[in-house]
């Protein structure tokens, strides 16, 4: 029996587990936290090693509503380091399993244990388990674009100032789900886009064109925050076709707001 590992959370936990991993590994039936944790702990690592998520639809969807985990998680991905699929009837516990040690996720308040085995036969056994449910398992297709597709693709379609902007509000949120507990990336993307005086048109494109949201859902929370006066338009003539709009912030509370300030100043207009 090799040695269990007591941490002062699950962050610190899979840290350990991470920098240990000599191979891939599964992370197996792990909470919402944990999963959140994971894509958190393997985004700040230089070098991470691979690991196949293995968890329950429902808590994967619940996790990836959030924005900012979301687009970590799709970085991952598209670096080939984080493979996520669904399993209908997970294990009761969650497990950390490498080709020399099966890990058990416990925790005890905000105290976590990984109770640990490396006794051959079992960690062989377990292995190979694992590795007949994930070859049966359903891919999880993440629809939310990769966070460094979404910076790079803004500062060459739209403008580095608002890039810079999307990158200070997001880095001032905890999370980024639109549901009262931080805004979603469309409004972000259309503050930002506000912030520096983009046109609609090409905000709502470019959503569109890196799977962000399509333009229609760009127009309604355009018209919603519109209409709650965070934001204004004015109509800006072209050649040829209707008039397209250019968007402005609409309070001057947001207008005297740093880009680290902007999400909560909107945040407490929005709720007011």
């Amino acid at each position: 029996m090799s040695q269990n590992l007591l941490a002062d959370g699950i962050a610190d936990l899979l840290r350990t587990e991470l920098s240990a991993a000599p191979t891939e590994s599964y992370l197996v039936n792990p909470s919402r936290e944990t999963i959140e944790e994971l894509v958190s702990v393997m985004s700040t690592l230089e070098s991470p090693p691979s690991v196949n998520l293995l968890a329950a639809e429902r808590p994967l969807k619940d996790v990836m509503d959030d924005f900012i985990v979301a687009s970590r998680a799709a970085n991952l991905v598209d670096g080939d380091v984080l493979s996520i699929r669904t399993v209908e009837n997970p294990p009761e516990n969650a497990l950390f399993v490498t080709d020399e040690e099966v890990v058990a996720i416990v925790g005890a308040g905000e105290t976590v244990a990984g109770l640990t085995t490396d006794d051959d036969e079992f960690v062989e056994s377990a292995r190979e388990r694992y590795d007949a449910i994930w070859e049966s398992a359903d891919e999880f297709g993440l629809r939310t674009p990769p966070l460094t597709e979404v910076r790079e693709t803004l500062s060459t379609d739209i403008s580095e100032a608002t890039a810079t902007d999307f990158d200070e509000v997001l880095a001032s949120l905890q999370t980024a789900r639109g549901n009262g507990d931080g805004l979603d990336e469309v409004t972000i993307s259309l503050l930002v886009a506000a912030k520096n005086g983009e046109l609609l048109y090409d905000i709502s494109k470019w959503g569109e064109d890196i799977g962000l949201a399509s333009k229609a859902t760009f127009s309604r929370t355009k018209t919603k925050l519109e209409d709650m006066g965070l934001i204004d338009t004015e109509k800006v003539p072209i050649d040829v076709g209707r008039p397209r709009l250019r968007l402005m912030l609409g309070d001057d509370r947001l207008e005297d707001a740093d880009s680290d300030q902007l999400a909560n100043v909107a945040q407490s207009l929005l709720s007011s």
